[in-house]
């Protein structure tokens, strides 16, 4: 991220307050995948900035769903008014999203059979691939929501909890 994009980002005054998973488009899933993404949406709650281009600064709730292989960002008030809605095809996120997959199973195998240094080092690759699906989506927000890396890592944590079949 350049100089310019880090300063926007600390720039951003809107926060998300709530994340709610659409039922219908998000199929429920294993106890473990229910707990990362409720996890997921913790992290991202706790932490954030959200701001949606030509809005006030404000607090924020975002209702996602997936139509058509698409992620559908619908942004609302705390009362519930819609007042954005984004669709973002999710294709420039597959391979990430299925390389972060692989790196993660290798990352839990290995913990349980690996010496400390290949841990770390696969740990170290996971997370450069974590970067990357977090970069992608933030180019795919930009012109639409700025959020910070570290918003935009949570995102991807989620992106990912909603895909991973478990």
């Amino acid at each position: 991220m350049d100089e310019a994009a880090a300063l926007k980002a600390e720039d951003v005054g809107g926060k998300l307050v709530d994340v709610i998973l659409d039922e219908e488009s998000i199929a429920r899933s294993t106890p473990d995948v229910e707990h990362d993404r409720a996890v997921a949406i913790y992290d991202l709650i706790e932490e954030n900035r959200f701001q949606p281009i030509g809005l006030p600064a404000a607090n924020y709730v975002l209702r996602l769903s997936v139509v058509e292989k698409r992620l559908v960002l619908e942004i609302r008030t705390e009362g519930g008014e819609v007042l954005v809605t984004h669709v973002l095809s999710l294709s420039p996120l597959r391979k990430v999203v299925k390389d972060y997959d692989l790196i993660c199973q290798s990352y839990y195998e290995a913990i349980r059979h690996a010496s400390p240094s290949q841990i770390e080092a696969i740990d170290m690759g996971r997370r450069g691939v974590h970067n990357e699906g977090s970069s992608i989506l933030m180019e795919r927000l930009e012109g639409k929501i700025t959020v910070d890396m570290l918003t935009a890592r949570r995102l991807f944590t989620l992106v990912y909890a909603l895909h991973w079949k478990g």
